[in-house]
């Protein structure tokens, strides 16, 4: 069973040869996200520089990062309240088209108030199909290979990045307008594959989704794991997804010799070590355990993240970019095993899910605001040190949390599912 608070012993799991097959509807779930994320990876270059071609500050670009964030996190509730009532599919088809809808309106801005407006309300968008995916993923996905599988799905997100950010910063010369509207294609592109590749009731496991019994965040919350989920969340929400993404093309603007096309190069960079670690961390996920990686992985990223601000030339840039992105690959399919872990297979997890989105959102919103701040007084290199001590504190954080992984039983569940036995308390 899966001990939420207890250790469990990774000898009981099976061999490699016996381990499940990865179900059909991943796979097209893993196409989708490479074409969300080769669309975002057009923008996040360009979307700091667009948002001060309109004569604003540091701090203001910075908040075009965190209004898109905020929005994630006021309606990260009712995205999942919307999944266990509507099912995951549906959810996740009409965040996509919302999202497309509202990026092909930032191309269209006249004003930086625009372009507020527009950003934030592809957040409600990204909440409903961010939090469908997952909680799709959580129950698809077999308990002895959910690492695995977090690594396949990550790996679709990060050739994306890795190809999106290039592609941004070759359109950029076109003029900041364009890598919107060409993210808002591949939404849509992204929607018609799902739609036409998972239809309705397409899975057992998707026509029992209101039957489910539903997990509640207090619930949840009574596992130091799933506590120590949530900080290590917030902090990565304000290390990676955040300051980073934020901070990183004005940083990379104010060294001689660099502009937002070495940041482009950067963030490339950085996927492409996130994309290395990451199908060898999956599988170690599975093996060693989810609490080893998740630590690994913080400290990686944020002794990296930390050393940003002192990269003075670009090599120095590219290489703590990449190790940064290593430090990401091994932590993201931990933190994603061990939130499924925490639901168990036979339960409805969508608010679950929604308040782990909720702890990285509000870490993505006030990173780049303060981190923005601090780098407008004292500069650069103080704003990525603050990111890089965050990643200590989720370290402490989860140093006394327990093992999840799961210890399968010897029978099968009614899908040809090894079965594990939900979560205890603490």
């Amino acid at each position: 069973m899966i001990l939420g608070d207890a250790m469990t012993n990774t000898s009981d799991l099976p061999s490699a040869p016996s381990a499940p097959s990865i179900p059909r509807e991943i796979w097209v779930l893993v196409v989708a996200a490479f074409c969300v994320a080769i669309g975002f990876g057009l923008v996040a270059p360009v979307l700091p520089a667009y948002a001060r071609s309109f004569d604003v500050g540091v701090q203001a670009a910075a908040a075009i990062i965190s209004v898109f964030a905020v929005m994630r996190l006021l309606f990260a509730p009712a995205g999942g309240a919307l999944v266990v009532r509507w099912g995951e599919r549906s959810v996740y088809l009409s965040g996509l088209v919302i999202v497309a809808l509202s990026t092909g309106a930032c191309a269209l801005a006249q004003d930086y108030w625009q372009l507020l407006i527009f950003r934030s309300l592809g957040g409600v968008g990204s909440t409903m199909f961010t939090v469908s995916a997952t909680a799709l993923i959580v129950r698809l996905s077999p308990p002895t290979i959910r690492g695995r599988i977090s690594g396949h799905y990550g790996a679709g997100f990060l050739l994306g990045n890795i190809l999106g950010p290039v592609l941004g910063g070759m359109t950029s010369g076109f003029g900041y307008r364009v890598p919107f509207l060409a993210y808002a294609v591949t939404l849509l592109i992204a929607a018609a594959v799902v739609a036409w590749q998972i239809p309705a009731a397409s899975s057992p496991r998707q026509d029992t989704t209101t039957a489910l019994p539903v997990m509640t965040v207090r619930e949840a919350c009574q596992g130091r794991a799933y506590r120590a989920l949530l900080v290590s969340s917030f902090c990565n929400g304000w290390s990676t997804y955040g300051s980073r993404v934020a901070l990183l093309p004005l940083f990379a603007v104010t060294v001689p010799g660099m502009g937002v096309g070495w940041a482009g190069v950067a963030l490339t960079v950085f996927a492409a070590g996130d994309a290395a670690a990451l199908s060898v961390a999956g599988r170690l996920v599975d093996v060693w355990g989810r609490k080893p990686l998740v630590l690994i992985g913080l400290v990686v990223n944020g002794i990296a993240t930390a050393v940003i601000g002192f990269s003075t030339n670009a090599p120095a840039l590219l290489t703590v970019s990449f190790v940064a992105g290593v430090g990401a690959g091994i932590l993201i399919p931990a933190q994603q095993a061990c939130a499924a872990d925490v639901i168990g297979h036979e339960r409805s997890g969508g608010k679950v899910l929604a308040a782990v989105q909720m702890a990285q959102d509000a870490g993505t919103i006030v990173g780049p605001i303060l981190a923005g701040m601090v780098a407008d007084i004292v500069g650069f290199s103080w704003a990525f040190g603050i990111a890089g001590v965050l990643m200590v504190i989720a370290v402490a954080a989860w140093l006394p949390a327990p093992e999840t992984l799961p210890v399968v039983v010897e029978h099968d569940g009614p899908y040809g599912d090894p079965v594990a036995d939900p979560p205890l308390p603490s």
